[in-house]
């Protein structure tokens, strides 16, 4: 147990005896030396000597006896300054220390209203945020309300609500738009004018909130339109994360020119048109099994990641300056009518293996900067690659050329193997150097590799 130290121990009262036991002592040392001065002043042999001894004597001894006294008074005054000093000492530390325990009790009072406060800051918000939900459930079931009404007017005011709920509520946006694509994916009445209106806004509403330049965007948002039926859908310029069509059916041209394109671009569904004229950003891009009965352009497209369209059927593709920055395919796919892939660049590497043109097929001033398969490709008319570079390997075996071919101005890196490919005999061809063409009948050449 730790002592506490001298100015912290009680203090004890001095009892009476002790000071009459310091007299009696003082009284005693008198007496005694008073004694023993007179037994001296005694000894003397003169009458007078001796009075006069034993008046010094006694006065002595009176001193003795008043120096001790004074001494005890000494002593007791020391011991009086000493409790007041320690009195006053003591006062401090009990002032220092009330001090102190005012102070804690101060900062405790304000932390517990501190602490109060809070609570009442928090419960305030908590019932702000739960009035704030409420509301906002309740206006999202009413537009929701409002979007399955039967009438077209109605639904139109359903889905400005959304879009008003969602432009001021952020965190909304996700929810609102998976809706909006929804409604889009439902099935929907053949040849119904106002329906279709409807459907129009519903896609206006989705796109406009996609553009990034516009203080109306929502980034991060997805779109599943899986199995939907649209009308003229527009994406121009539009920032695109995982957006999927497959299945979708599109009446009128589809736009997607200008977009920025991240994530998985999905588009293996039935277009009219699909324009996708300056296309960039770094997303996967499918258009297998796609249907399209007009035109597809790609023109001045910046593809960043690997393009997959396989077993597609298409009227007629313009791919014009488009750049292909990973592996493209076309593998199994049917273009009915012209395509051209003029000044396009293929940096990843291209494969058109069963691909078929059924007309012109365009490849002029087209750059393969990696290998280039046109394996069992059937092209049904003129075909020309006139100032092509093949930097890489090309494969055009067991091709099939129904029309003119031409490799006018190409410059290629190895020979290409043609193995077994045929062409028509009927019409004017110019081969690579060292090419071997050989009449097969009358009707096809025979080209194979030396």
């Amino acid at each position: 147990m730790r002592r506490r130290p001298p100015e912290d121990e009680q203090l004890r009262v001095m009892p009476w005896w002790l000071v009459l036991i310091g007299l009696l002592l003082a009284a005693l040392l008198g007496w005694l030396v008073l004694d023993w001065l007179l037994g001296e002043a005694d000894r003397a042999a003169q009458p007078d000597t001796r009075a006069t001894l034993r008046i010094d004597a006694i006065r002595t001894g009176l001193t003795v006896v008043a120096g001790t006294g004074g001494g005890l008074a000494l002593l007791l005054a020391a011991r009086r300054q000493w409790i007041s000093e320690r009195a006053q000492r003591h006062q401090e530390t009990v002032a220092a220390s009330d001090q102190a325990h005012r102070e804690r009790v101060q900062v405790h009072a304000e932390a517990v209203a501190e602490t109060g406060q809070r609570h009442q800051d928090r419960q305030a918000e908590a019932a702000e945020h739960d009035a704030a939900e409420r509301r906002l459930t309740e206006l999202y079931t009413r537009a929701v309300e409002l979007l399955g009404n039967d009438n077209a007017a109605v639904r139109l005011g359903g889905l400005h609500a959304l879009e008003r709920l969602g432009q001021d509520n952020p965190a909304q946006r996700p929810t609102i738009a998976a809706v909006l694509c929804a409604y889009l994916r439902m099935p929907a009445p053949d040849d119904d004018a106002r329906e279709t209106e409807v459907r129009r806004t519903a896609q206006r509403v989705l796109t406009r909130h996609l553009r990034a330049d516009d203080d109306a965007w929502w980034p991060g948002i997805s779109l599943d339109l899986t199995g939907a039926r649209l009308d003229g859908f527009d994406a121009s310029g539009c920032t695109l994360v995982d957006a999927d069509l497959t299945g979708a059916v599109c009446a009128s041209a589809t736009s997607f020119a200008g977009a920025h394109v991240h994530g998985r671009l999905s588009l293996g569904a039935v277009f009219a048109d699909l324009v996708c004229d300056g296309l960039d950003g770094d997303a996967e891009i499918l258009l297998d099994h796609a249907r399209i009965s007009g035109r597809a352009s790609f023109d001045r497209a910046d593809v960043g990641g690997e393009l997959s369209w396989r077993r597609a059927d298409v009227e007629r593709a313009s791919f014009r300056g488009a750049t292909f920055r990973r592996p493209a395919s076309f593998d199994g796919t049917r273009f009915a009518g012209g395509v051209t892939f003029r000044e396009a660049t293929f940096l990843g590497g291209l494969s058109m293996e069963h691909t078929a043109f059924a007309g012109y097929a365009g490849f002029r001033q087209a750059r393969f900067a990696d290998m280039a398969l046109f394996r069992w490709t059937e092209f049904g008319g003129e075909t020309l690659f006139e100032r092509a570079r093949f930097e890489g390997a090309a494969n055009f075996g067991r091709a099939r050329f129904h029309g003119p071919v031409t490799f006018d101005g190409a410059t290629l890196a190895r020979r290409p193997l043609v193995d077994q490919a045929r062409a028509v005999a009927d019409a004017v061809h110019a081969w690579p150097e060292g090419t071997r063409v050989d009449r097969l009948d009358d009707d096809w050449l025979l080209l194979t590799d030396p």
